[in-house]
């Protein structure tokens, strides 16, 4: 018998291509990329490969699965003066993995995608940096995953070339597209599946290319990619 209340399982709506809501999305972990575009590993004062022959091994973060964040609404995060967006494209899990994934199995545990805002605390993470410690403040507070609907990957379609956008306050602040990623996703689920043991339920941020920038209390933010559902949201007064 609990001694607590269990926790509510976060979930995510899952739409159709007509965008009516079909079901909902248990998440289980969130795991994250790091450095997955170039021009964002050299932004960030980082070395970047100069292809993809060089890339070497992907950089691997958590989220807990509460930080997801799907009304839109996200409060300015306590205990930092620098919160910065990161758009990406985020893969939902429907299939356990049986051991190590090999890439031309990979994209069979894919139930489908969204697109999400992997948002940082960004002094916070410079901080840690310098002292050589983890980022985990930086990166897995409340609310810092705000997530689109999923649209099931059989609706999706081709995505290796899309155009990925972030727009504030109308403005575009990022604009890549996906085929500039340097671990797609069959290489990713890969590298993943030698770490851990990946399950349904599990999400994917795919790590965000260059013109990561702040975000303040009042900003309207707007994130797309081509053919998925989008996620419009505004960032709202500090929770005291």
């Amino acid at each position: 018998m609990d001694v607590i209340a269990a926790s509510a399982t976060p979930r995510v709506p899952v739409v159709d291509l007509a965008g009516a809501v079909v079901g909902t999305f248990p998440v289980h972990r969130i795991y994250c990329v790091g450095r997955n575009y170039a021009e964002h590993a050299r932004e960030m004062g980082a070395a970047a490969p100069a292809s993809k022959a060089e890339r070497g091994v992907p950089t691997f973060f958590m989220k807990p699965a509460d930080a997801i964040a799907v009304d839109g609404k996200v409060p300015y995060p306590a205990a930092t003066s620098q919160l910065h967006h990161e758009v990406e494209l985020v893969v939902a899990l429907g299939r356990d993995a049986n051991g190590v994934v090999a890439p031309e199995d990979a994209e069979a545990l894919v139930f489908g995608y969204g697109v999400g805002l992997d948002l940082t605390r960004r002094d916070l993470q410079a901080a840690a940096k310098a002292k050589g410690l983890p980022w985990d403040t930086a990166k897995g507070f409340d609310q810092s995953a705000p997530l689109s609907a999923l649209l099931p990957v059989d609706e999706a379609g081709d995505l290796s070339s899309a155009r990925i956008v972030l727009e504030v306050n109308g403005e575009p602040r990022q604009q890549s597209s996906l085929d500039h990623m340097l671990w797609n996703v069959a290489d990713i689920l890969y590298e993943l599946s030698l770490l851990y043991a990946l399950r349904a339920g599990d999400l994917v941020f795919m790590g965000t290319p260059a013109g990561v920038g702040p975000l303040l209390p009042g900003d309207a933010f707007h994130a797309r990619i081509d053919g998925l559902p989008e996620l419009q949201g505004s960032i709202t007064a500090p929770l005291r």
